[in-house]
């Protein structure tokens, strides 16, 4: 039976088939019409009467058919009837352009009828796509006049009654086999382009309904829709809308069916050109009369129609794809039906080939279609058990478990990974449950949250602890969807970063972030009014054990050193190592009272007995700076005050110093952050003042009047506050080479607007800092000062600090090198007190050497400080250059430095620092002692030493 009604009955109807198309007869096949010469004129002007038609034609020769040439004019022919033997005869006008028709007896003039598509009258009627003339008795001549719309042709064809019906009955046959035909492929692909949500569907079914009215129109079949005859004012237009959207459709099929194959072949860019003529067909359809409309169209169309068949027949041959080759071969006979229809049409033939017309190509097609749909769905199918099969592989392979629950928490479903991580065959009995594995609460919690929210997830532990994993599910059909991951080791390795992120792997306590973030926990406490503390432990001489010993010697000696310090350590307090051999105790809601014995008994903890590494044993000895945390302090400012109390612990007795509440280091700190922000504010240098302290000579005191600058600061309140911790904080905060660029272009400015004033002056000093020195914008804007000011700038020494110039020694003689091409004089300032080499002297190129104040205050008390400070004069005068000695403060210390040989003194003996307005009124720095000791020593110094006065004239 499977055989039979499979495979036996399709093949036996195919064959019939084409037996009864090849060689059987039709049923529908009319015979024995006769074509009629007509005679035929055009109306021009003044409309004409039958009689003044009669005249006309009789003139005109007769034709077998008439082409108006897309003229609507109307039009008077004349024809004379054949006498077919007996039996009624009819007359056939077959133009389907027609649009009205009246007719006389040629003889007679009798009207015989008139008709259009709408309504008829007499022997007249609508037959076919045209008219017929049905009188009972045919006469022998026929006068008519009619009008057409479109490219129509004029004829006439004389049926016998029995066979004119039988022409109309196969007309209307093969109408309503072509509409029912198309509209049903068209409704299947309609159906089955929604069902399968295919755009290429939804094309083709439209394509079929235009290509249905498109070989309507060129049967003449467009008459009428669904057997409703349009009305006569549609006909027209619906025509020229149907060809516009025909041709649009038709575009943008073949695009889709073909775009991709020929987007590299030489037609690409002339098809784009006719997808844009394509769409101009619409907005012409709309506007142009029919009559214009046509010819423009051919002339538009008939380029774009040859390079799609070009196409066609490339894409035919080159693609294997039978989808796009059923498409193609349905498209291609359609179009060659409708290119036959036409040159039949123009030639005269009724049908081309006998099977070959308008019904026939429209059901082939049909067939070609639904071939191509069939094909599309093997393809679809085949597809879809592919990924099937696919799914169920990975399903089965996956690495995670893929489970699916009902809402009782039995197991619907599940992979072999989850019962992998299970240990269990979940699917080996009959109802294995969630909880089975899980604690019951994580099924309830599960189910909440899935019915809560689309998608959950959440981490849970197996019954026995040692497993963790990661649930995501969700909940779909009234069943529960979800993936089992287990995270058991990433869980540890998360911990373990966690950890390390937050504390030192060397000792175990906290990192610096680690107790950052415990401080900060700690600090809201604050808000409630409970105490705090917090500890800067520092290791003395620990680089030593890492030096002699090694670094495994000093990890072990820190490890211990971290548990001697817990065990005096209470609950909440922590220890963090913020330092190679530093660390911070956070102590929350503790009293300073007990933290300072805390505090005692770790600094005896940490040096009280030896440490033990192997066979030998060190001895450390730890400080400690201790201070009480007050509410809103940050914590950078916690630590920088503990860690100032810790280095002032190292020179403490016991190790240990302490800062309470509004300690005096808390203003201090407090004051500098606020020079900081000013420094960095857009008014940094507000509230800046310089004030001189004269240098006086000890050869001939009253010759020069030289000087150095100090920079001063008036405060908010009008206060003068001291330098040094502006200094400081500029250096703190990078701000350095702004207030020395200041400075630098005041004291030059000054000098420049009153030189006239100070013809004593041989050299202004001024201080630079280390950071200026090593930075190259401040260089650049020190040497562009100077150019301002080159006619003063042999006036200005400048002073670098001795550590500084040995911070990097190229760099230092390359600056000195530069300022001195301007003329200015370098001083090493407080020489003697750091890295004091012979070697580096030969390599800076330094004017003046100022000696450290340290060797001057209370020389006479120390005979080592007399024996260096002479040394250094030596050292002086052997390498040409001067010496300045600061500090100087009483007229004894003045006395010994002329004795040894110093070239020049400062300090508070000869004078304080004075407003520049002072100095203007001087005439040389002794003119401001007023020590009368110091001021009758005066006469006698630089008596009895051998004063080069030519060799200072030319250093200054």
């Amino acid at each position: 039976m499977r055989l039979l009604s499979v495979y036996l009955v399709p093949i036996g109807v195919a064959l019939v088939s084409i037996l009864a198309l090849v060689s059987w007869n039709s049923h529908y096949v009319a015979n024995d019409d006769v074509v009629l010469p007509l005679r035929v004129v055009a109306e021009k002007g003044t409309p004409l009467t039958p009689e003044a038609a009669l005249r006309q034609l009789a003139r005109v020769p007769g034709v077998e058919r008439y082409d108006t040439h897309l003229s609507e004019a109307p039009v008077w022919f004349s024809l004379h009837s054949h006498n077919q033997g007996e039996g009624r005869q009819v007359i056939e006008f077959p133009s389907r352009h027609a649009i009205e028709i009246a007719c006389w007896d040629g003889a007679t003039l009798q009207a015989l009828g008139s008709a259009s598509h709408e309504a008829a009258s007499g022997a007249l009627s609508a037959a076919k796509a045209g008219f017929v003339l049905q009188p009972r008795v045919l006469p022998v001549e026929v006068l008519c006049r009619a009008r057409f719309t479109g490219p129509a042709r004029v004829s006439a064809v004389q049926w016998p009654a029995e066979e004119m019906t039988l022409s109309i009955q196969q007309f209307h046959r093969k109408s309503g086999l072509l509409d029912g035909g198309m509209i049903v492929l068209s409704l299947f692909i309609l159906i089955t382009a929604l069902i399968n949500r295919q755009l290429l569907y939804l094309q083709f079914a439209v394509w079929l309904i235009l290509n249905l009215r498109v070989g309507a129109i060129s049967a003449g079949w467009d008459i009428q829709w669904l057997g409703q005859t349009l009305p006569q004012d549609w006909l027209a237009p619906s025509r020229a809308m149907t060809t516009a959207l025909y041709g649009i459709a038709t575009m943008t099929l073949y695009m889709k069916l073909f775009g991709a194959d020929l987007a590299s072949s030489r037609l690409a860019a002339p098809l784009r050109v006719a997808q844009a003529l394509c769409l101009c067909l619409l907005p012409m359809a709309i506007l142009l009369p029919f009559g214009i409309y046509l010819p423009v169209m051919w002339l538009l169309v008939a380029p774009g129609l040859a390079l799609m068949t070009l196409g066609l027949f490339g894409v035919m041959r080159h693609t294997q794809a039978r989808v796009a080759m059923w498409f193609a071969a349905s498209f291609a006979v359609t179009f060659l039906s409708t290119l036959a229809e036409v040159l039949s049409a123009a030639l005269g033939m009724r049908e081309m080939l006998g099977v070959v017309n308008s019904v026939t190509a429209a059901l082939a097609s049909s067939l070609l279609a639904a071939l191509a749909v069939a094909e599309q769905m093997r393809l679809e199918t085949q597809k879809r058990i592919a990924v099937q099969a696919e799914l169920e592989h990975a399903y089965e392979a996956m690495p995670v478990g893929l489970f699916t629950l009902d809402l009782q928490g039995a197991f619907l479903s599940a992979n072999p990974a989850l019962s992998r991580m299970l240990g269990y065959e979940v699917l080996a009995q009959n109802r294995t449950l969630w909880q089975q594995f899980f604690a019951d609460a994580s099924w309830f919690h599960l189910r909440e949250q899935v019915h809560q929210q689309t998608t959950t997830e959440l981490e849970l532990a197996d019954r026995t602890g040692e497993r963790r994993f990661l649930v995501r599910a969700t909940l779909a059909h009234g069943r529960i969807e979800g993936v089992l991951e287990d995270i058991t080791e990433k869980t540890k390795a998360t911990e373990q970063l966690q950890f390390m992120a937050n504390n030192d792997p060397l000792t175990r306590v906290y990192n610096r972030r680690g107790i950052e973030k415990m401080f900060e926990g700690a600090a809201t406490s604050l808000a409630a009014g409970k105490p705090m503390a917090i500890a800067y432990i520092d290791l003395d001489r620990f680089k030593l054990i890492n030096d002699l010993f090694g670094h495994g010697a000093g990890d072990e000696v820190l490890k211990q050193v971290c548990e001697r310090m817990a065990m005096m350590l209470a609950g909440g307090q922590q220890i963090g190592r913020v330092g190679g051999d530093e660390f911070v105790i956070v102590m929350p809601d503790t009293a300073i009272p007990l933290a300072s014995l805390i505090c005692r008994g770790i600094v005896e903890r940490i040096g009280g007995t030896p440490y033990r590494v192997g066979d030998k044993a060190f001895h450390v000895r730890g400080s400690v700076g201790l201070i009480e945390v007050s509410s809103g302090m940050p914590m950078r400012d916690a630590i920088s005050a503990a860690d100032r109390a810790c280095r002032e612990a190292k020179d403490a007795s016991d190790g240990l110093v302490v800062y309470e509440r509004n300690a005096s280091a808390f203003h201090e700190r407090e004051a500098e952050l606020n020079l900081v922000a000013k420094l960095q504010g857009p008014s940094a240098t507000e509230g800046l003042f310089i004030e001189m302290q004269p240098i006086m000579s000890l050869k001939n005191p009253h010759d020069s009047l030289n000087f150095e600058v100090l920079l001063r600061m008036r405060g908010p309140d009008g206060r003068i506050m001291p330098a040094g911790p502006l200094i400081g904080a500029a250096e703190k905060c990078g701000r350095a080479g702004m207030i020395d660029r200041w400075v630098l272009s005041t004291t030059l400015g000054w000098i420049a607007d009153n030189i006239g004033r100070l013809p004593n002056t041989r050299f202004v000093c001024m201080n630079l800092s280390g950071a200026s020195l090593n930075d190259e914008r401040f260089v650049a804007d020190t040497l562009e000062i100077l150019a301002r000011h080159v006619h003063v700038a042999g006036r200005l020494c400048m002073e670098i600090t001795e550590s500084v110039a040995l911070h990097d020694l190229d760099n230092t003689r390359r600056f000195i090198d530069q300022v001195r091409n301007f003329g200015v004089k370098v001083a090493l300032d407080d020489f003697g007190a750091g890295y004091t080499s012979f070697s580096y002297l030969k390599e800076l190129p330094a004017d003046v050497l100022k000696i450290d104040g340290n060797f001057i205050v209370n020389i006479n008390a120390h005979p080592a400080n007399v024996a260096i400070v002479e040394a250094i004069v030596s050292l002086a005068v052997n390498l040409g250059m001067k010496t300045i000695a600061e500090w100087a403060e009483d007229a004894a210390t003045v006395q010994t430095l002329a004795e040894i040989g110093v070239d020049y003194v400062q300090g508070w003996a000869v004078a304080r620092s004075q407003p520049p307005e002072r100095l203007l009124t001087a005439a040389s720095a002794a003119s401001f002692i007023t020590d009368p000791e110091l001021l009758e020593m005066l006469p006698n110094l630089g008596k009895g030493a051998a004063l080069d006065l030519q060799g200072f004239m030319r250093l200054y």
